[in-house]
């Protein structure tokens, strides 16, 4: 097994199609898939540039738990972009920004960490790409970005291995701080941050 590190977003389940609209617009320009007709639970539909286990057939969560997509995000260049797009063969966009690869996304309409939250988990495809994540500012700045423009009350790192995670993004502020430091000993100590979901 390689590394399998992510960034996971919180946020109030009546947001996750905003989310997804904020998602859809970094997607490349260019897209060879036929679009994904999604239906999340509640009835509300969307259409993605993305595919779900590779496949655009539509998708009704209406009565689901969860949601997988294979997403292709647009990401600005940093050295730590830059340094994977060289040993990858991969070139700069016109716009300075790179596609690079697919991203798998994990939606649980009741987070592990709050049933009341919902959660997106974006996972790197390889032990390169995670290894970008955990050095490149700019994919950072992605994730933060989408916590904030989808109403997220919290983005965390997520290296996968049950090891300690660094807090990115909480309640309207960019942050670092680890989960297991001083201010969050534990993640139920995280969550008492947050704020009630009905509010």
């Amino acid at each position: 097994m390689g590394l399998i590190y992510g960034y996971d977003i919180y946020l109030r389940p009546r947001n996750i199609a905003r989310a997804l609209a904020n998602l859809a617009e970094l997607a490349p320009p260019a897209r060879v898939v036929p679009p994904l007709e999604l239906t999340l639970p509640g009835g509300e539909r969307l259409v993605l540039p993305f595919t779900s286990h590779f496949k655009s057939d539509p998708v009704d969560c209406s009565t689901s738990s969860m949601l997988e997509l294979d997403t292709s995000i647009m990401f600005g260049v940093d050295d730590a972009v830059y340094e994977y797009a060289e040993a990858n063969g991969l070139e700069a966009e016109v716009d300075g920004r790179l596609r690079i690869g697919y991203v798998y996304l994990t939606i649980r309409f009741e987070s592990l960490l709050h049933p009341r939250y919902a959660s997106m988990e974006f996972w790197a495809a390889t032990s390169a790409m995670s290894r970008m994540f955990a050095q490149s500012a700019r994919v950072r700045e992605v994730f933060t970005g989408l916590t904030a423009a989808g109403g997220g009350v919290c983005c965390l790192f997520d290296t996968g291995d049950g090891g300690p995670e660094q807090v990115c993004w909480l309640n309207g502020e960019t942050t670092q701080e680890m989960v297991s430091g001083p201010r969050f000993p534990d993640l139920r100590a995280l969550v008492a941050t947050w704020a009630d979901p009905d509010h």
